[in-house]
This record gives C-alpha cells, sequence and structure tokens, in this order.
C-alpha cells in the first residue's frame, strides 16, 4: 500500500462535552445519541480486557463486536461487553468528526468532540493530512450484524470488525486517521482523529 502526506484545507472545530452521572450510568444509550446527533457512524473502545468494536445500525441502535461474535466461540472469548467499569477510552467517529470519551488518572471520565466545519471562521485548526493505518487481519471469518473476525500471525492476534464481505486474498483492513496540523511557522500535528475503517486492496506485483 502506497501512502503520500497530503495536506489539504480541512478546517475543524473542538468542543468540550458536557457529562453528567445519568449519561455514564447509561452509556449505550449516551453514545448513541451522541453519534446520532453528530453522524457517527463507528466505535472503537479499548478496555480492560479487550477491543470493542461497533457501529451505529440503521435503526439508530449501537452493535458492538461482543453481540456480534455470538454464536462463535473465537469471537466470544476475544470480545469483551461495552461497560464502563472496565472503559478506558472510547472514540466515535465517521467522515464528519469524531466524539473522545477518555478517563483519566483520577478515575474522572471527560469527552471533547472534533468536528470538521465547511469553512475557517470559528476553528481550531484549518490543515491536516490523512494517513491509513493498516490493521491486524490476514484470515477472515464471517460474524453476525455486518462484524468480521480478523485473526493475524502465529500468535492469532484477533479482532471483530465492523465490516462484511472482506476478502482477504485481495484485501486487508485499514484505519484512516486525519492529524490536524497547529497554526504555527512550522507543521506539526496538534491533535489527530479517526475518521472511518475500511477495505485496501493489496497492491499486485
Amino acid at each position: 500500500m502506497k501512502w503520500e502526506r497530503k495536506i489539504k484545507s480541512h478546517p475543524a472545530r473542538l468542543e468540550d462535552v458536557p457529562l453528567t452521572a445519568n449519561d455514564l450510568n447509561d452509556l449505550r444509550n449516551w453514545l448513541q445519541k451522541q453519534a446520532k446527533e453528530h453522524n457517527l457512524i463507528y466505535l472503537l473502545a479499548h478496555a480492560d480486557d479487550g477491543v470493542i468494536w461497533g457501529k451505529l445500525q440503521s435503526d439508530g441502535t449501537l452493535k458492538t463486536s461482543a453481540e456480534a461474535a455470538q454464536g462463535n466461540s473465537i469471537a466470544e472469548n476475544i470480545c469483551p461487553p461495552l461497560r464502563l467499569r472496565t472503559l478506558q477510552q472510547a472514540r466515535l467517529f465517521g467522515k464528519d468528526g469524531e466524539l473522545l470519551l477518555w478517563r483519566d488518572g483520577d478515575n474522572v471520565f471527560h469527552a471533547r468532540l472534533i468536528v470538521d466545519v465547511k469553512d475557517d471562521g470559528a476553528t481550531r485548526w484549518k490543515e491536516a493530512y490523512d494517513e491509513p493505518q493498516l490493521l491486524w487481519g490476514t484470515q477472515s471469518v464471517a460474524l453476525q450484524d455486518g462484524f468480521t473476525l480478523l485473526e493475524d500471525g502465529a500468535q492469532g492476534l484477533r479482532h471483530a470488525v465492523p465490516l462484511q464481505g472482506l476478502d482477504m486474498t485481495k484485501q486487508r483492513v485499514q484505519l484512516l486517521v486525519r492529524h490536524y496540523l497547529a497554526d504555527e511557522d512550522f507543521a506539526r500535528v496538534s491533535v489527530s482523529r479517526l475518521v472511518t475503517v475500511e477495505p485496501c486492496d493489496l497492491e499486485v506485483k
């Protein structure tokens, strides 16, 4: 996979997102509400017991990899449920922006939102470049609800991504990351966010 860094105009703003005890007590509902409000599609969360992928369904509900893993014993063992007590951080993302929820060193949760905007009036950043990052996975097994279990290497590194119809003889899965540049005299990445998770074709030599 060839990649060339191309800096483009990507005006974006930063917002603090208020959190209440009720929001955290009903974490899934809060995430669904944020996803629908800001047009965010995918979830990537890290917990004490593993990685959690998710995708917003057409009916507005959030489906996670733990639910899609039901019926596949290997996937069930490596896909933890979405639980506040084990959650370290969660990212809801899509082409329009990203919501980051994280737990700090004092065990307090915070949330912030990065949203791309059409003009650079009230923005925090004006330019950015996108970087594709390959994810683990050279073998695949279809799961429920449009998810796929990916496995990589002799150690059997596994995770269940919210994609379907993958042909691993010709494709891999990549995470597209957008790096926003600080408005300074030299180019420096100020902050990064996730944009999408997608299949990419292997290079044929």
